[in-house]
């Protein structure tokens, strides 16, 4: 079933919930075709305003979650009421419980040295019955054309339902985009920090805080040198969802 996008700033987000949003995932893998979800925080759209190419990716994705809570007060101020937010280790989190119940197995590409190794193993010690039939991760360098084919040729032979994608924004959209079609998995998605928080690599915000839509100001206090710049967003966003709402600039989804 085709779900309703909502057009935030020219990007496509779907007007779902957790429950909805695992509805989804569990529809393209009995549906046994291919697609890709992308996980959109505030900081994808103000990149996909810059990148058309990006852009164009997570616009065709089969759904594009609403990550943070800039986003869903966005999907209520254009008159959404059914939104609320779905973040990339949340759904990681709550689509393995599902699977662990009924067998849909996942390969995680991503992270740096060790931690997809580590995120395995608090996985199955949390959810004792996934199936996890892979994990990988890639240099921090472009990879070769040889090297790249033997990636795809590993992860269609592990035979995934779910590739989760842990290489962070934009970098994890671009490479879905160039390997969608060539990879066979039904469901390949972004989920960024995910894999750190998961496997405990990196501390996420107290629950309080996610529940306040406050957990970028605590990323950014674990890590300010890195995030200031994308922090910067959060106004831009916000004055240009203004203009977009009382009329006086119009963003398409298509480019």
């Amino acid at each position: 079933m085709e779900i309703k996008k909502i057009n935030i700033l020219g990007v496509g987000i779907s007007e779902i919930d957790m429950k909805s949003a695992l509805s989804q995932m569990e529809n393209l893998i009995l549906e046994k075709k291919r697609g890709y979800i992308c996980v959109c925080p505030n900081h994808t759209i103000m990149e996909s305003q810059k990148d058309p190419k990006l852009r164009d990716i997570v616009n065709s994705a089969d759904m594009v979650t609403p990550d943070g809570m800039s986003i869903v007060l966005a999907t209520k101020l254009l008159g959404h009421r059914k939104v609320n937010q779905v973040t990339g280790t949340d759904l990681m989190l709550a689509f393995s419980e599902l699977s662990s119940k009924k067998g849909y197995t996942h390969f995680y590409y991503g992270g740096a040295n060790g931690v997809p190794e580590r995120l395995a193993e608090k996985m199955l010690k949390r959810f004792q019955n996934l199936k996890i039939v892979g994990t990988y991760s890639p240099p921090f360098r472009e990879l070769t054309e040889e090297e790249d084919k033997a990636i795809i040729e590993m992860i269609n032979n592990a035979k995934p339902d779910v590739v989760w994608v842990g290489l962070g924004m934009p970098k994890q959209e671009l490479w879905i985009g160039k390997h969608f079609g060539l990879i066979n998995a039904p469901i390949m998605i972004g989920v960024g920090a995910a894999f750190d928080f998961i496997s405990g690599r990196k501390k996420r915000a107290p629950k309080w805080m996610q529940r306040m839509g406050l957990e970028w100001l605590y990323r950014l206090i674990q890590e300010p040198k890195r995030l200031w710049r994308r922090n910067l967003y959060h106004p831009i966003f916000f004055f240009k969802l203004f203009l977009q709402i009382s009329g006086l600039k119009k963003f398409s989804i298509r480019n």
